[in-house]
């Protein structure tokens, strides 16, 4: 064979590779508005910068080859910001991107190349299940156990997009990633609705199954939800700008000069007042450089509020209790997400803000048979196994457990508000307990047993066993918290922390 039939033949083969599907069902997404695998990866990387790898695979199926080009998932390397990225995109047009021998293998190869090369993931997907009749019966899924591996050390960050129908091993990539975005018409769960249904004799949509509502609101494994590929690859960019390509490095400051909220923000919307609420997501773009703050999460846990951030260019992630859900009293689903938000921080080297104004944990007997006693220790463990800077400040009340859970006695620095108070309960309940007296009762005494409990609980009672460490002004916060993390920095260690959290699980 001549090189010019080679060059024809390499010419011919990378059409039909490109593809895909089929000019028919190309042509529908197109209609639909709707980005085929390749168009997302050329959204997401620096123009001329990917490099495909396994472009000629095929099914493992001899009957399936030429229908089958890359085998329905696009694998390689682009440049995103600069920085490398390892990327998979799941051509839904192919056979439904369904898993099997060849792309399973494919994507084994880019998982163990990123954590070689010390690069991020990035997965684009949307998949129909396994791939059948390829994995069924005892050789098909003893090949399968063969290759899939779905261990992760926590050495690279992972980013994944849901961008359409998602079922069985697209699945497995959402919830094991770092950061997943969801698009709003997209679905994702175990099995689809179609094998559902069939199992428990019922139709089931797939919103109700694992529409957008569901994983945002309910079962927190989506962390932001979008309404176009667009808008959700943007958000993959975003979420790597505040994290290190690996483990090993510190996270990149901005390089875009720094503009900082005026201290009179922060002063103007804290309240003396126990009982006023403000939003806590205010009080967070009130301390973060301005136009820094990614909410992480923020339909799911709304007692807690997360989110990526900088602090004078440095990426932060800031925990803060709300008072304006539930007044701030933390329940379950709160304290799982501020879990995975602390082992994500610390997995990537990134210093902890710890916001305090609680009045506790949500206890009753849902929350008790929810097992909120174990997911309120989980909390406590992942923050002490931590090696982050870990800076806490409390901005009004902190009681009880909480007051532990947020940062005292195992924050590197702790600050209390002028508005702050610390202690076991609110002042009205710890009347109630210890004198058997409330509110509604006429006693004459009330208010003056209230305002004894109010005293003992002052910032400077704190501060006068050095238990906490300053006592600042709100408007004081911002230059108070950046000075800390100068301080505590981890200069020994090059900023790098020791990641003790890193094999912990991604989905709690």
């Amino acid at each position: 064979m001549s090189s010019t039939t080679t060059v024809d033949e390499l010419g011919q083969r990378r059409r039909k590779v490109r593809a895909m599907g089929g000019e028919a069902k190309l042509k529908a997404r197109r209609d639909q508005g709707i980005l085929n695998a390749r168009e997302r990866i050329e959204l997401l990387c620096e123009p001329d910068s990917f490099a495909e790898m396994g472009e000629f695979a095929y099914s493992a199926r001899s009957e399936d080859r030429e229908r089958t080009p890359a085998d329905g998932i696009v694998t390689g390397f682009g440049r995103v910001d600069g920085r490398d990225v390892a990327i998979a995109s799941f051509d839904l047009t192919t056979l439904g991107a369904s898993s099997a021998a060849i792309n399973i293998r494919k994507l084994g190869f880019l998982k163990d190349s990123a954590s070689r090369a010390g690069i991020p993931c990035v997965f684009l997907i949307e998949s129909a299940g396994a791939r059948m009749p390829d994995i069924q019966g005892a050789v098909g899924m003893g090949r399968i156990g063969q290759m899939s591996s779905t261990n992760r050390v926590r050495d690279v960050p992972w980013a994944s997009a849901v961008l359409g129908p998602c079922y069985g091993m697209g699945t497995w990539y959402t919830v094991l990633a770092d950061f997943a975005v969801m698009r709003r018409d997209a679905a994702f769960s175990v099995s689809s609705p179609k094998v559902t249904s069939v199992a428990l004799s019922q139709e089931v949509t797939p919103e109700a199954l694992g529409g957008a509502d569901v994983h945002a609101d309910v079962t927190g494994q989506i962390d932001l939800v979008t309404d176009t590929d667009a808008q959700a690859i943007d958000a993959l960019r975003r979420f790597l700008s505040y994290l290190p390509s690996n483990s090993a490095e510190a996270p990149p400051r901005a390089r875009a000069p720094v503009q900082a909220p005026p201290p009179a923000v922060v002063e103007a919307l804290v309240p003396v007042a126990r009982n006023k609420v403000y939003d806590a997501r205010k009080l967070v773009e009130g301390l973060a450089d301005i136009g820094s703050v990614m909410p992480f999460r923020d339909s799911y846990g709304r007692t807690l509020h997360t989110a990526l951030a900088r602090l004078d260019g440095q990426p932060v992630g800031f925990i803060a209790s709300n008072p304006l859900r539930k007044g701030g009293a933390i329940d379950g689903p709160s304290c799982n997400k501020m879990t995975e938000f602390v082992v994500l921080c610390d997995s990537f080297n990134i210093p902890l803000v710890l916001l305090a104004d609680t009045p506790g944990f949500l206890v009753g007997l849902q929350a008790e048979h929810d097992g909120v006693a174990g997911k309120i220790m989980n909390n406590l463990r992942a923050l002490a196994l931590s090696t982050v800077p870990k800076i806490a400040v409390v901005v009004r009340k902190s009681y009880g457990q909480a007051y532990l859970n947020l940062g005292g006695g195992v924050a590197d620095a702790l600050a209390v508000m002028t508005t702050g108070e610390v202690g076991f309960v609110d002042p009205a309940v710890a009347v109630s307990v210890v004198h058997n007296r409330r509110a509604d009762d006429g006693d004459g005494d009330y208010a003056a047993l209230v305002d004894q409990m109010v005293v003992s609980n002052s910032p400077f009672e704190l501060a006068g066993i050095f238990a906490a460490h300053a006592v600042i002004r709100p408007g004081e916060a911002r230059a108070w918290i950046i000075r800390m993390l100068e301080v505590y920095r981890r200069r020994s260690h090059g900023g790098i922390g020791q990641h003790r959290l890193a094999t912990w699980p991604t989905s709690l």
